[in-house]
């Protein structure tokens, strides 16, 4: 192609959070970053709980400070088994003090982060930000070939495939992926309530899943309820008032009376992996690279760890980011990360779901682990924050005892 417009080191495709922190972090690393997509949607009633990593690395891109305020820490986290099942887990609680930490990470309502990221991308002159969808694709062993819906062509060396859990840039790699649909479905909402949620995360286990509080500012907190499909259809169609009621019920007037707030959602549940995560010069990142329930905070925290390596691997591999090598090697350095958090949500959450007794037995015997040995539960707690990070932490008290 003759126009520099339409050439690029990278091309991203897709502008959910992904997308954007993607094309932020590569331009900051002074590549020419490409973006296709539309502008983010204002009405995400969802929020996000990044942990501190990933809170850290977004800083380094300017991205937390304009927003801090209208975050909230999350400093406790805490598993209650509310099922009706013959065996029961004891409650076990995670505080960020017991590792060092001041807190796990912050809750950050979606609409606030689109907007921030947005206006970021648009302030970098590093990205040209072309706000349509990818008609199709063509790729070879120079370059890829984005043919947009506006009739314009862009090339570049390295697409990102940000475009969600059905990714077209995935598919026209020739990447396969293996799926599972939940008979699983969740509501999302945020509610107000006459207690206060004192930074305390707290996911009720429940037959049909999680249901799952996190906190916002003030007196108010994020909610994620797990049902059937037919269950949350039902719950969505309550007015305010009687789902406000629901909720207080199904958490057992914890945080006292509960007003919803207006506006809700319902997302099925599904579980994705791909064979690869990189190949025919399209890279994997977020949803294109897994899906998974919402347990445990690890979806955009695995997403945000997709892009830190993939900015490495560019870094190594600038004369040619696209290239084979670079793709083998962000496909190994990945996927034991992507396995274990994929494995270990759709494991929980398939043991939330059986009523096979073993199973029960199973996951009441590791929660009670976790509860009753403060070394096993930190372990916990650091390897959900940083991968590896466990680990290194029992050989650091080891070596540390050594020498005492």
């Amino acid at each position: 192609m003759d126009s520099a417009e339409n050439s690029s080191d990278i091309l991203v495709a897709g502008s959910g959070p992904v997308g954007l922190i993607a094309a932020l972090s590569l331009a900051r690393a002074g590549f020419a970053v490409t973006l296709v997509g539309p502008p983010p949607t204002t009405d995400d009633r969802r929020t996000t709980a990044l942990m501190m990593p990933a809170i850290h690395f977004l800083d380094e891109l300017g991205l937390i400070d304009p927003i801090r305020e209208k975050t909230a820490p999350l400093r406790v986290m805490r598993i209650i088994d509310a099922t009706k099942r013959l065996i029961r887990s004891p409650v076990v609680t995670f505080r960020a003090s017991e590792i060092g930490e001041e807190a796990f990470g912050l809750n950050i309502p979606n609409s606030v982060f689109a907007a921030a990221l947005a206006a970021a991308v648009l302030d970098e002159p590093a990205i040209v930000w072309r706000k349509t969808l990818v008609a199709r694709w063509q790729l070879s062993g120079e370059h890829a070939t984005a043919f947009l819906e506006d009739g314009a062509e862009l090339e570049a060396n390295l697409v990102i495939a940000a475009d969600g859990r059905s990714s077209p840039a995935r598919n026209a790699a020739g990447i396969t992926i293996r799926t599972h649909s939940y008979e699983q479905a969740a509501l999302v909402l945020t509610f107000s309530h006459g207690r206060s949620h004192g930074d305390i995360s707290t996911e009720f286990h429940t037959e049909t899943g999680p249901f799952t509080t996190v906190p916002l500012p003030g007196n108010r907190s994020s909610l994620v309820w797990v049902v059937t499909p037919d269950d949350a259809e039902k719950l969505s169609r309550l007015d305010d008032a009687a789902l406000g009621v629901r909720v207080e019920e199904k958490m057992q007037s914890m945080l006292g009376r509960v007003t919803v707030e207006p506006g809700r959602q319902v997302y099925p549940l599904s579980a994705g992996l791909p064979a690869r995560f990189a190949q025919n010069r399209v890279a994997l990142v977020g949803e294109a690279a897994h899906v998974f329930p919402p347990i445990g905070a690890q979806g955009l925290n695995l997403g945000i760890r997709d892009i830190q390596q993939l900015v490495e691997v560019v870094i190594d591999h600038s004369a040619d980011p696209g290239a084979q090598a670079a793709l083998d090697l962000y496909n190994r350095r990945r996927r034991p990360d992507i396995l274990a958090r994929t494995g270990v949500v759709n494991l929980l959450n398939m043991s939330l779901l059986s009523d096979f007794l073993p199973a029960q037995m199973a996951r009441s015997a590791g929660l009670s682990l976790l509860g009753a040995l403060a070394p096993v539960r930190a372990l916990f707690m650091r390897e959900g924050l940083r991968p590896g990070s466990g680990f290194s932490g029992i050989w650091s008290g080891l070596r540390e005892q050594i020498r005492r």
